[in-house]
């Protein structure tokens, strides 16, 4: 039999010999440490620092205003309200989100300014929009992102400015500077990387050099050879959608309608969306003004420049899409649990709009594409709403999956976000087996070729994030160390995303969301680095080293603990989960090692039922200091879970451990209920209620199976150091690798889809101890060792 989290692990260049501690020079002084109970073996021990200052029996409850510490507390409650005010901050910003903040595109401003008068008058209709043009133009006389050089984005919107002014004849000067500017960068379209090429550009591009053309403007190389280009890649996309597939069905061309020609507007009016756009593009619809003097089309126009004061975003609604991302990013910064009241309605938001076709960036779109349907699917599929992912399924052809349909170039960051949707997958969807294999080898392919060049965001550590997502699938991966390697690889407001032009994202992208997650993270860290302190003094108080435990096994125990749960105020939990994994493997090695009579296991068990302590015989030495240790620990788990929720958790502590340690006493002992035992001193230390008729309850009884045999199969690959990932399919191992993945799939569905009987927080217990254990097979010793220092020892 063999222990669960059994700590067979070296970190040789990372622990000293002679004493244990950890070389990391930006660790926090441990001296200031707030108010917080430390249990010991001799009862309850209050520490402060690392002195002790009181020891009480296990039956006394110590009111925690009798613990007070001054030194440190003022810094302590000045950081506390700086994270505070943080997250006011961005919960006010969450609460208004609307239809998703974004900024203003210089070339669908200029496409709305182009609306001639509905009346008939030789006039703007949207004067407002040709003031924004006059008053937004750049020093080099370009339009376009002021930070980002891009210059497929910096000429479309230039000519397209320019276009605007000289149809109105204005600004004569302005425009001047514009074509100086064509006619001083047009050459450099041929050094740009077609990955970054915005949407549509080689279909209106053209156009508007036409219209320029057309108004007499003569400075612009119109014949250079990459403008040539440019018209046979635009030759070649129209011939790959069809017409009448155009007429007929949302397609991407409904995007980009200002570069087509011959349409058929009765038709198209028919693709329109509610909201009176075609596919939420400014630019396409203020084209399909000017040819139907639609009144949708001019409603959706006219609300959109009232609201931007005379500008027009490049996209509009997009609060499908910023809501996602916004989720995506809290999530993985580690800081969503501030915002859940935000997130919940950000989730029922989507799922509203959520269709058997999946979703587009804003919503009632009549389009959708496998970035946002990938993105929403996983997130509502996590948070246990009803949905399939068979609105993937229209994305596949051949195998092969695309942003959308006609997709001329496939990118990283839709397919990586597939990849990540492919991996919540239930038993039985096929669907998401393929996407899995034909996501994972495109990006390994990006990898191979060190091409993470994207046609939707520009990233500077884009590729850094793939990489590290590739490394960690998802059931491996642990909340803490997700935070801290996305911590690194968040841009913040850096990251400019690209639609027919480069256009912001402050919901999704800001510096915010970072600050708060650095602070978060250091706090949290400062608690951890705390109770690691105070699991040192019980590591010494309790002898463990005699019975076996380094300080490398306490500190992996408390590692996993604090990767899963690592809120500061849920201290008690992580403590519990950390020794109680200690506990476990001391009593497992004992039974299995040192005690070799059924006698000696019967008489363990009677005393712990009897609350009392092991005889005096010398045989049972070991047996005796275990069983205190045990003991003790449960009573004083039990105290502050009292203080903590107002709830005597002790009866069901002592009846989880008793019904295990019985277990222990089978003949059989390969299979003993470790991972339902840690799953169930968790759930009762957090506060949940765990009655005995939930234990007998047939889906709780079902979780506790399928979790117990995943993390026995995996602490039995980790031991035998059959688990190698890189060889997953030969031999043995590939039929193996198969049963836990399916295995893993079917809790996946048990823990997520909708329960009356069991709490979800109960469930997803379940959950988190099976992707620990997953973590322990699927990792090598060396890669552990970064996470633990990373997570418990270096600050960001």
């Amino acid at each position: 039999m063999q222990a669960l989290f059994n700590p067979q692990l070296a970190y040789p260049s990372l622990v000293p010999h002679q004493k244990f501690s950890w070389p990391i020079q930006q660790a926090p002084s441990l001296k200031h440490v707030p108010r917080h109970l430390l249990f010991g073996t001799n009862g309850i021990q209050v520490f402060r620092g690392k002195h002790l200052v009181n020891v009480v029996s296990r039956d006394t409850i110590i009111n925690p205003s009798q613990v007070h510490e001054k030194d440190g507390l003022e810094e302590e409650a000045l950081k506390v309200n700086v994270i505070q005010d943080q997250i006011e901050s961005i919960r006010e910003m969450l609460d208004t989100i609307g239809e998703g903040r974004t900024n203003v595109s210089a070339y669908d401003t200029a496409w709305v300014a182009l609306v001639p008068a509905l009346n008939g008058d030789d006039l703007p209709q949207f004067p407002d929009s040709l003031q924004w043009i006059a008053d937004n133009q750049l020093p080099d006389g370009s339009w376009g992102d002021e930070l980002v050089f891009l210059s497929y984005d910096r000429l479309v919107n230039t000519i397209a400015c320019i276009v605007a002014l000289r149809t109105w004849n204005v600004h004569h000067d302005k425009s001047e500077k514009g074509i100086t500017f064509m006619k001083e960068n047009i050459h450099k379209l041929q050094d740009e990387n077609e990955d970054h090429m915005p949407c549509g550009f080689e279909v209106v591009f053209p156009v508007l050099l036409q219209k320029a053309r057309n108004l007499g403007i003569d400075k612009i190389p119109y014949d250079a050879p990459v403008i040539k280009d440019i018209y046979a890649a635009r030759e070649r996309k129209l011939k790959r959608i069809p017409m009448d597939l155009v007429h007929n069905v949302p397609t991407s061309l409904l995007y980009s309608l200002e570069g087509l020609q011959d349409l058929n507007w009765e038709k198209l009016l028919k693709l329109q969306t509610p909201l009176g756009s075609f596919l939420t593009s400014p630019a396409s619809t203020a084209f399909a003004l000017m040819k139907t003097k639609d009144e949708n089309c001019f409603k959706y126009l006219d609300d959109i420049v009232n609201e931007f004061r005379g500008g027009a975003p490049a996209a509009y609604p997009s609060d499908l899409f910023a809501r996602l991302w916004a989720i995506d990013r809290l999530q993985r910064l580690g800081i969503s649990r501030f915002f859940t009241p935000q997130i919940k309605d950000f989730l029922d938001h989507i799922y509203r709009y959520w269709s058997e076709d999946g979703i587009f960036g804003g919503r009632l779109a009549r389009f959708s594409d496998v970035d946002d349907s990938s993105m929403g699917f996983r997130f509502l599929r996590l948070h246990g709403y009803n949905v399939t992912p068979d609105v993937l399924k229209q994305f596949e052809s051949n195998g092969k999956f695309s942003c959308f349909a006609y997709q001329m170039i496939e990118s990283p960051t839709p397919i990586y976000n597939l990849y990540r949707a492919s991996q919540v997958q239930f038993p039985g969807e096929k669907i998401l087996e393929e996407a899995k294999e034909f996501s994972y080898n495109f990006l390994q392919e990006r990898l191979a070729s060190d091409n993470f060049l994207d046609k939707w965001v520009i990233s500077k550590y884009l590729p850094d994030e793939i990489k590290q997502g590739l490394e960690m699938p998802w059931y491996a991966s642990l909340p803490r160390v997700e935070a801290k390697y996305y911590i690194e690889h968040y841009g913040g407001e850096d990251d400019v995303w690209i639609s027919k032009t480069l256009y912001r994202m402050p919901d999704i992208s800001n510096n915010r969301y970072l600050e708060l997650a650095k602070m978060d993270f250091n706090r949290c860290q400062a608690q951890h680095q705390r109770e690691w302190d105070f699991l040192e003094e019980w590591y010494a108080n309790c002898k463990l080293q005699e019975l076996g435990i380094s300080k490398k096994d306490l500190l992996l125990a408390y590692f996993l603990a604090a990767a899963n749960i690592f809120e500061p105020e849920r201290s008690n939990v992580r403590l519990a989960w950390a020794k109680s994994q200690i506990i476990i493997r001391l009593i497992t090695f004992y039974f299995t090692k040192e005690s070799k009579t059924l006698e000696e296991r019967i008489d363990l068990l009677s005393k712990f039922r009897n609350f009392k302590g092991i005889g005096k015989r010398k045989s049972y030495k070991t047996g005796r200091r275990i069983l205190d240790i045990l003991l003790k620990t449960l009573d004083q788990h039990s105290v502050e879970t009292l203080r903590e929720h107002d709830r005597n958790i002790s009866h069901q502590l002592h009846y989880a451990w008793e019904t295990w340690l019985s277990k222990l006493n089978d003949e059989d002992l390969e299979y003993n209920d470790q991972a339902e035992l840690l799953v169930h001193t968790i759930n009762t230390c957090c506060g949940y209620v765990v009655s005995e008729d939930m234990l007998q309850h047939q889906e709780y009884k079902n979780l506790s199976k399928l979790t117990n045999k995943i993390c026995h199969q995996l602490q039995e690959y980790q031991n035998n150091k059959v688990l190698e990932m890189g060889n997953r399919d030969k031999g043995t191992y590939g039929i193996k690798y198969k049963e836990i993945e399916t295995d893993m799939q079917a809790l996946v569905q048990l823990v997520l889809q909708e329960s009356n009987e069991i709490d979800s927080n109960i469930k997803q217990t379940f959950l988190m101890v099976a992707k620990t254990c997953y973590y322990m097979a699927y990792f090598d010793p060396e890669t552990i060792g970064v996470h633990i220092s990373k997570v418990i020892f270096e600050s960001v």
